[in-house]
């Protein structure tokens, strides 16, 4: 995964520098087209030899709901160019890294064994944004797994207070 990563840097950091003031937009159209990329069949009929690249971006930019910029266009021809269509989802997690760095917002991942009220999470949003120090933008999992409790992810961060993780530090502390 660490190589997938490591391709993808430059061509956000490319995007992300050519966007410039339409960063947000270009966020938009590159999350759809990840998706897009994401899909197996995509990525087999992409790495297929027989397959020009005109084809390949004629598929893409056919499913897409929306025409793609000029930015948007050129962009896409040079990941089909450059054999890169399966890192487009990783390209597209580290520009909105790129884009929420520049806003001093960060994506968080609320993961939680029963659904989350409306008012529940907004408490829950004001505590997490003073423990992490930056705004936080919430999207939240449900984990019956973790039988209570939430587990929070913020980039490399992990705030882990579910009764599953307690157990388990109960069961070592037992065992040692």
């Amino acid at each position: 995964m660490a190589e997938l990563a490591t391709i993808a840097r430059p061509y956000a950091e490319a995007l992300f520098k050519a966007a410039a003031a339409q960063a947000a937009d270009a966020s938009e159209w590159l999350d759809e087209l990840a998706a897009i990329a994401g899909q197996e069949q995509l990525q087999a009929f992409a790495a297929d030899p027989k397959v020009r690249a005109e084809q390949v971006f004629d598929v893409i930019t056919g499913v897409m709901k929306a025409p793609l910029p000029e930015i948007g266009r050129n962009f896409l021809r040079t990941v089909i160019d450059n054999d890169r269509v399966p890192a487009l989802p990783e390209i597209a997690r580290q520009f909105r890294e790129l884009v929420n760095a520049q806003r001093g917002v960060a994506d968080a991942t609320v993961e939680s064994a029963f659904p989350i009220e409306a008012a529940q999470l907004a408490d829950l949003q004001g505590v997490l944004e003073k423990r992490f120090g930056r705004q936080l933008r919430l999207q939240v999992q449900l984990r019956p797994e973790l039988i209570g409790g939430v587990r929070v992810v913020v980039g490399d961060e992990v705030l882990d207070t579910s009764v599953k993780a307690r157990l388990e530090q109960m069961r070592v502390a037992l065992t040692a």
